[in-house]
């Protein structure tokens, strides 16, 4: 991994860790912001072109109604190619810039970084590099809220391959 790569990293879960302490003193307990989740998908990863099933848990904290820092953890599967199975994963944290639609419903997009690993023939590579995406939201109560998305990860595994994932979840605000 090249210094900018660990220093941007760095940066970036230093806000994720730091910001949400000192914008919790200004909120109210029952409004805390915090939030924890899980989803379930598709990865299609596109050098061994083929498919299996997302795993993801996260958690984030959300400042307002606009934006939330997120960091989460993804297992994208296995999938074969050329008779070599190959396994995929990623650490995140992102930034997500949301807009509400009325009460219930919004969209939202996020940007951040991932550290991800591909291991296939008994060897490993990994790497840190840029995930985005998009998605949809809709509060079924004040805590539960379904969402759905789509998010690429660029190059994980050190240019391996890239991965897409169209999922769905659920998460848990507090």
């Amino acid at each position: 991994m090249s210094n900018m790569k660990n220093a941007a990293l760095a940066a970036l879960f230093a806000v994720i860790l730091g910001v949400p302490s000192l914008a919790m003193a200004q909120m109210k307990a029952a409004d805390s912001g915090w939030y924890i989740g899980a989803s379930v998908g598709q990865a299609d990863m596109d050098q061994v072109n083929d498919k299996d099933t997302s795993l993801k848990i996260l958690g984030g904290y959300q400042f307002n109604r606009n934006l939330a820092a997120e960091a989460g953890y993804t297992d994208f599967g296995k999938t074969s190619s050329g008779g070599t199975e190959v396994k995929a994963t990623a650490w995140e944290g992102v930034g997500v810039g949301i807009l509400p639609i009325g009460d219930r419903f919004g969209v939202f997009g996020k940007a951040g970084f991932f550290w991800g690993e591909t291991k296939s023939g008994g060897t490993s590579s990994d790497s840190v590099e840029l995930t985005y995406g998009v998605g949809a939201h809709f509060d079924i109560t004040r805590n539960l809220r379904l969402r759905g998305e789509w998010q690429k990860y660029t190059d994980v595994g050190d240019g391996a391959t890239d991965i897409d994932v169209l999922s769905v979840g659920v998460v848990f605000r507090f």
